[in-house]
């Protein structure tokens, strides 16, 4: 089962969420961190690394005494990673996405490989070695993150590969390029609701741009029954019930919660009722999507 606990914002709580998730997970499991522009799961976690690459992404370099200005690469880059002026061809290359269309016309070979670097992919294990652990990061100035996102998904291939198991991505907040790429290939969107207004809006953004995937998208709400705030609790509540998303837990908004998250700890660990709350989110992503539901009653939530 492949996991992407995803937001539509920065700031909802998914890190803590998978973070969560992972330490009680009870099977093989492989917990990776894909928001490669600003990865912190590994503050909750602490992971021991064992492995780390280097990754590149093949863009061209122009051989200018063979090229013959025929302008074939510049039409077939749709990125405009090659351009003309006066009449000469010129390459950018850190607004190259590799896809090779460039070599693939150019009959002069006025187009030589080379590589930008990316960034780096980490390996190892956390929770004393009982998950495993991938996490990436792109280098400082890099632009694009997907390219590096692919690989990272190469990555927990080989991983699994050599040991079937699970997999929780914590995948980039958002909907731009990078959160699509890290959620493509999983089973399961666990949509993190942030129920203020503005988080509100940014959920139903990520669940409308998540649609044409056809994913099976389910929905947990991190910081229900906070003052005042029972509008919004209530306006995520109903959009689940009018999209059929299924509403598998509501985290309450406490003191204590805040507190455990700013110091590195691990919401799960703050008592026997949080680590039921997670243990119930567990099972409930288990199972089938049978249409919406509430694996944790919404008033647990307002006694806080």
């Amino acid at each position: 089962m492949r996991i992407a606990v995803a937001s539509g914002k920065g700031g909802a709580g998914k890190t803590s969420v998978t973070a969560s998730l992972a330490s009680i997970w009870d099977t093989p499991l492989i917990v990776a961190d894909a928001d490669v522009e600003a990865p912190n799961l590994h503050l909750f976690l602490h992971p021991q690394i064992e492995e780390e690459r280097y990754c590149g992404l093949d863009v061209p370099r122009l051989e200018i005494t063979r090229c013959t200005q025929c302008g074939l690469c510049r039409d077939i880059c749709t990125y405009k990673a090659i351009a003309a002026f006066a009449g000469r061809i010129s390459i950018f290359p850190d607004m190259c996405h590799g896809c090779g269309g460039c070599f693939a016309v150019c009959s002069a070979g006025a187009l030589e490989r080379t590589q930008r670097e990316l960034g780096i992919l980490q390996r190892g294990t956390v929770l004393e070695g009982r998950v495993r652990f991938l996490m990436g990061r792109t280098r400082i100035g890099e632009a694009m993150t997907p390219p590096l996102l692919r690989q990272e998904h190469l990555f927990l291939q080989e991983m699994q590969a050599v040991l079937p198991a699970d997999i929780l991505l914590d995948a980039p907040p958002g909907v731009s390029c990078p959160a699509m790429t890290a959620a493509r290939d999983v089973d399961v969107i666990l949509l993190v609701a942030d129920p203020t207004p503005f988080g509100f809006h940014d959920f139903r953004l990520a669940h409308q741009a998540f649609l044409p995937m056809h994913k099976d998208v389910r929905v947990v709400i991190n910081r229900a029954g906070a003052a005042d705030n029972a509008a919004g609790d209530a306006a995520v509540r109903a959009y689940c019930r009018e999209h059929g998303l299924p509403l598998l837990a509501e985290l309450p908004f406490e003191r204590v919660a805040a507190e455990q998250y700013a110091l590195g700890g691990l919401l799960v660990h703050l008592s026997e009722q949080w680590q039921q709350r997670f243990e119930a989110l567990r099972d409930a992503l288990r199972q089938p999507n049978v249409g919406a539901t509430v694996a944790q009653r919404p008033q647990e939530a307002h006694h806080a």
